[in-house]
């Protein structure tokens, strides 16, 4: 069987527009949440959320923003990113038969809802023959990986994934798969996702999933703990290069981590609410150690899905005793979106950038908020301060509206 590997990283999230500042950030367990700013929100029950911390005018021309919709922006930037990072900038310089063998493949739960949103006001306001040209090739959700694509001179397999919250991980597990099947050799992965907008804020407060904490927002997400009220939405994109491990060794490419399996589960038991016994998402972590050959007594680290929802808390945690047994003890757990929120259909692959920067660098950021430890929710879930850990092997967890379960097991090459 084909090895595959990460060879590349790239992110915009609310702690920083690059994986370095961001990385930093997660390690200190500091806080992305603060007031919507960018629309009036004062109608809405929840006034909050982890604002991408980038300046778009920084990368994108006028005519860009006639074309392109945020969330492919923020994946556009984040793979010229995941790519230097790799030492492969100049991808577009390489011969067709090398870009044949290249693919991108990612993910995003609602795709171009901004522009959507936008246009709905010019029809409403001005008339059909007002709408842009530039309408359904910016807000479709393939923009995003065609973009990409024709950014880089992609040729080989190249499609979006889109399953709520599990987006990215079904593209990350497609990269996996289409690398081992011999396919193509190398996948620019991951997702993005900006959705913050007023009219899917409000219908995220209305289904009372979103914290309502609007007086402190550096307290709102709160993963694991008693107090939570609800998530808190994130935007931004995660980008992470996979390659073929032995054309990466030939190459002399700094490899972050084996990716090593992948699991995908669903429910079958309601649209937005998981099944309370956490069989389907222990299932998808046993199928993602299983594809792996990899003993769950290895696994150190859990990267959670961890939102801070009173169903989601309280069932992962059962899925993974249910998973693990006695060794859940010895594993720590701890969630990423606590300190940038929710990504939605990007929130897997930003959680497997910060996953790879642990299994890399022996260290694992901590639960922020964790005060007041819910009975419930029993396991190691870091709170206070960062941790050093080397870690052998690492599970990433995404559980999506739709009873999607998706996890990815990734770790030290062997």
């Amino acid at each position: 069987m084909r090895r595959v590997v990460i060879t590349g990283l790239g992110t915009i999230n609310a702690l920083g527009a690059d994986v370095a500042s961001s990385w930093t950030r997660m390690l200190a367990g500091e806080n992305g949440i603060g007031p919507i700013t960018h629309f009036d929100a004062s109608q809405h029950t929840a006034q909050i959320a982890a604002t991408a911390n980038w300046n778009p005018e920084d990368h994108f021309e006028g005519p860009d923003f006639r074309k392109l919709d945020p969330f492919t922006m923020l994946a556009l930037v984040s793979s010229d990113e995941a790519l230097k990072d790799a030492g492969l900038s100049g991808m577009r310089d390489l011969d067709e038969s090398q870009r044949e063998r290249i693919g991108c493949i990612l993910g995003t739960g609602i795709g171009g809802i901004i522009g959507i949103e936008a246009q709905h006001d010019v029809l409403r306001d001005r008339g059909p023959r007002r709408v842009s040209p530039h309408f359904i090739p910016k807000i479709m959700a393939n923009a995003v990986s065609g973009q990409v694509a024709i950014r880089h001179g992609i040729l080989g397999t190249t499609f979006t994934t889109c399953s709520a919250c599990a987006s990215s991980g079904h593209a990350i597990g497609m990269a996996l798969m289409a690398i081992r099947a011999g396919e193509v050799d190398m996948v620019i992965t991951g997702g993005a996702e900006s959705a913050t907008t007023p009219l899917s804020l409000g219908g995220f407060a209305s289904a009372k999933a979103l914290s309502t904490r609007n007086d402190e927002p550096e307290r709102a997400c709160r993963p694991f703990d008693k107090e939570r009220t609800g998530f808190v939405m994130g935007e931004g994109a995660g980008i992470l290069v996979f390659e073929e491990y032995e054309a990466a060794k030939a190459r002399g490419a700094k490899i972050y981590a084996e990716v090593k399996g992948y699991g995908s589960t669903d429910d079958a038991h309601h649209i937005t609410a998981p099944k309370q016994d956490g069989s389907g998402p222990a299932r998808a972590f046993d199928l993602a150690m299983r594809t792996g050959n990899v003993d769950p007594s290895t696994i150190d680290y859990i990267n959670a899905h961890g939102t801070s929802t009173y169903f989601n808390d309280s069932i992962e945690t059962r899925a993974i005793r249910r998973c693990f047994g006695d060794h859940a003890d010895k594993i720590m757990v701890s969630s990423t979106k606590s300190m940038i929120g929710h990504l939605l259909g990007a929130s897997s692959a930003v959680e497997l950038v910060a996953t790879a920067r642990s299994v890399y660098e022996g260290a694992v950021h901590p639960t922020r908020n964790l005060e007041n430890p819910d009975p419930e929710c029993d396991l190691d879930y870091i709170p206070g301060d960062a941790r050093e850990l080397k870690i052998r092997n690492a599970l990433s967890n995404s559980l999506g509206f739709g009873g999607h379960n998706v996890s990815v097991c990734i770790g030290t090459p062997d």
